[in-house]
């Protein structure tokens, strides 16, 4: 049945979770700088797949991680109303604290049962210094932590893709590398990507969406980590 002239459309929540390593390493050649960028020129595409998504209320969080983990961007904010913050590099590599911070924002309530599918992209350098294991357990026996569309990026060579690879929900893509600030920003606009094949999705029960094609990065004289 089609709608009628000037009603509302009904809207389902879509979250969108940012965690980002802002561990001591992120500081060294450019990295943190390079993030910021990235996620800064990220905005505007995510606009435009909350523009293209009209059933779906785009909602964008940021967790920062270093020596434990605190919301950088707490209150679920619009697509159109969210302006980048840069993050600062110092500290540990605490993944399991910001697993926990996610995890305990993905019961329901805070989350709501008529929401999409979340999406979340992980994005480190190193390798975790606390119990990471047992909080991504905890997040995968949630419902909606297993219904989560993960993603990850790996930035240098230094990043522990074993631990990301089993974050992520694509095991045959697993995480993806950036080797110099052009991949990151390019990797991280294919992460955010996932949020318009999550608003694809109808109902919880409907599982979550294939990751789509990874962008080519090729590893020339440009590669600084």
């Amino acid at each position: 049945m089609s709608e009628r002239p000037g009603a509302k459309i009904a809207t389902r929540p879509l979250h969108f979770i940012v965690m980002a390593d802002c561990s001591g390493s992120m500081a060294a050649d450019g990295k943190m700088h390079a993030l910021n960028n990235a996620l800064r020129e990220t905005v505007p595409h995510l606009v435009d797949i909350a523009e293209q998504n009209p059933h779906a209320d785009l909602l964008i969080r940021v967790v920062r991680f270093a020596t434990g983990a605190d919301w950088h961007v707490g209150e679920p904010t619009p697509a159109a109303d969210f302006r980048w913050v840069d993050l600062e590099a110092g500290g540990y590599t605490d993944l399991g604290a910001a697993l926990d911070l996610v995890s305990a924002e993905l019961e329901v309530p805070p989350m709501e049962a008529r929401a999409l599918p979340p999406a979340i992209v992980l994005i480190s350098d190193g390798m975790p210094t606390d119990d990471w294991q047992a909080a991504l357990d905890r997040l995968l026996r949630l419902p909606w932590g297993q219904r989560s569309v993960r993603t990850a990026v790996a930035i240098g060579r230094d990043a522990a893709r074993d631990v990301l690879a089993e974050f992520v929900t694509d095991k045959e893509i697993g995480p993806v590398s950036a080797n110099n600030p052009e991949q990151l920003v390019r990797l991280i606009r294919w992460a955010s990507t996932q949020v318009g094949k999550a608003a694809s999705l109808t109902a919880p029960e409907s599982g979550v969406a294939p990751a789509g094609p990874v962008p080519f990065a090729d590893d020339d004289d440009s590669v600084v980590w």
